[in-house]
């Protein structure tokens, strides 16, 4: 039999991974009798967790959420889990930013030595969302935990990266990792290529370590000094402003609320008319005037003239399409 404590704790975690307990099998688990196993569950409630008795020929409990926030447990991958989270949300602008370090502040206290030891090898550079981003993607936190190694330890990384293409091979990488950045629910690598002599952006739910680290190497500095701004203007196509290379002015004939929602970087002013003034970029001026549709309403070009004549292009295209699709 299990000491008092432990066994509460165990149980707690039962109760956690699955939403109904026979009495009787969480007797058997626990190697306690029936009755034992209701002195523990009253005990439970005792702390604050809301454990409601079923009905059934064997009877069983079920762990429901309560009033108050009661004593919480979590395994290794949970706790490294709500770390990551709070790390990047202490710093990535959305107002909780205080809450969160203190929040991460308390459990990194909490957390065990070989808990502790992998989220101080993870530094993260949180970048703000982008209109349009794709879902975000799940990445294995021993990913995470391994690319860090590398990156503290200053060694080369080996890797496959998957295209994302389906039948296509991964193909074998070996650069040198400096930064990991968490952007829109996605986590990227920022490493230095030899073999293309440049700074490359790798998704790491595409990638694959493959061990061992290899030869230590001298870390770089990033163009302009600043990770979050270089791989902001990477993502834009821009190879050290971080902004749009192509930008321009529009009016949209729709009221500044609707538009503000869907803007993501670019700049929104009311005109008080049921129209409002959009200032937006992309990566070429065919691209923004196809972005600049997804509004779905009238549109009036500012400035430049370049935008103008790229609707002109976009229209042309897509009357062709329109007609190759009679």
């Amino acid at each position: 039999m299990t000491a008092p404590t432990s066994r509460l704790l165990t149980l707690l975690s039962l109760l956690q991974t699955r939403r109904e307990w026979p009495g009787a099998l969480l007797a058997e688990r626990l190697g306690v009798s029936h009755r034992t196993v209701r002195r523990d569950i009253d005990r439970l409630r005792e702390m604050g967790y809301n454990v409601q008795a079923t009905m059934g020929p064997d009877g069983g409990y079920r762990l429901d959420a309560g009033a108050d926030l009661p004593p919480l447990l979590f395994d290794d991958d949970q706790a490294l889990a709500l770390a990551l989270a709070l790390q990047t949300t202490a710093v990535a602008g959305s107002g909780l930013e205080e809450a969160a370090l203190r929040a991460l502040t308390t459990l990194r206290q909490l957390l065990p030595s070989r808990l502790r030891h992998r989220l101080d090898g993870l530094e993260v550079v949180p970048l703000p969302g982008r209109a349009g981003d794709a879902p975000p993607a799940p990445v294995s936190p021993d990913t995470l935990v391994e690319i860090s190694a590398a990156i503290r330890a200053g060694r080369t990384l080996t890797f496959d990266y998957a295209s994302g293409q389906g039948g296509l091979e991964p193909a074998r990488c070996r650069v040198e990792p400096h930064h990991l950045v968490f952007s829109s629910g996605r986590w990227y690598l920022l490493a230095w290529d030899p073999g293309r002599d440049d700074w490359r952006t790798y998704r790491v739910d595409r990638i694959t370590p493959r061990a061992p680290h290899g030869s230590r190497f001298i870390p770089r500095r990033v163009p302009g000094g600043d990770v979050a701004d270089y791989v902001s203007a990477r993502f834009k196509g821009s190879e050290q402003a971080d902004r749009w290379p192509y930008t321009g002015t529009v009016i949209l004939g729709l009221p500044a609320r609707e538009v503000l929602p869907f803007a993501g970087d670019g700049s929104v002013e009311d005109l008080h008319d049921g129209r409002c003034s959009l200032r937006s970029g992309s990566w070429s001026w065919v691209a923004l005037a196809a972005s600049l549709n997804r509004f779905d309403t009238d549109i009036e070009v500012v400035e430049p003239p370049e935008l103008g004549e790229a609707f002109r292009i976009l229209a042309d295209r897509n009357a062709a399409t329109a007609a190759r699709s009679r």
